[in-house]
């Protein structure tokens, strides 16, 4: 199986100049690489809507979805032309929406970093609301979604890449890995795609 293509990352300040128009976004990461900090930034600097997967996924008590129920969320969600995806929930919906993406963007952060935000935030901002987490899902230690981090590269990035080749081989792939690629790929977009 082929890794993730690995596109240069952005330098500051420019756009990068094989990209299409980016009005349909997909932001994918392990747990805790900053996936949804990015949506969140693209979508108020494009001023497109963010879909939080999550959100769509899971019920209170962090109860999953039924399947069908969630890929009918899925694709109501994305039914329209501009959109951010908050994650991929490969094999559950990556297949809806990497077929109608015009990016995709990997966020690829060292485990150490991911653990790190996880046990931040699950420590420090349990009383915070946040626009990614289901109502009835509060933040919370939990060793599960450690482990499922920890993992990212060796069990989760082989199934979204399969999945990407398979529904979306002609959608173009980014990978930022350090903060200042994040921050020149923020800088490079525009809400008019110049």
């Amino acid at each position: 199986m082929e890794p993730v293509q690995k596109t240069a990352p952005f330098a500051t300040g420019r756009l990068h100049a094989n990209l299409p128009a980016m009005r349909r976004i997909i932001v994918v990461g392990s747990q805790g690489s900053g996936k949804t900090s990015l949506a969140l930034k693209l979508g108020r600097k494009l001023d497109l809507p963010v879909v939080h997967l999550d959100v769509l996924y899971w019920r209170p008590g962090w109860t999953p979805s039924d399947t069908a129920g969630f890929r009918a969320r899925v694709t109501q969600a994305i039914a329209g032309d501009a959109w951010v995806v908050d994650g991929s929930f490969s094999g559950l919906a990556f297949d809806l929406t990497i077929g109608r993406a015009d990016i995709l963007v990997v966020i690829d952060r060292p485990r150490w970093h991911c653990q790190w935000r996880i046990l931040w935030r699950s420590s420090f901002d349990r009383d915070t609301t946040r626009p990614d987490l289901p109502e009835g899902c509060p933040e919370q230690f939990d060793w599960k979604l450690m482990k499922e981090a920890w993992r990212y590269d060796t069990e989760r990035v082989p199934v979204i890449e399969a999945e990407r080749l398979r529904y979306g081989p002609h959608v173009p792939v980014v990978r930022l890995r350090r903060d200042r690629d994040i921050q020149g790929f923020l800088d490079s977009v525009s809400l008019n795609g110049e």
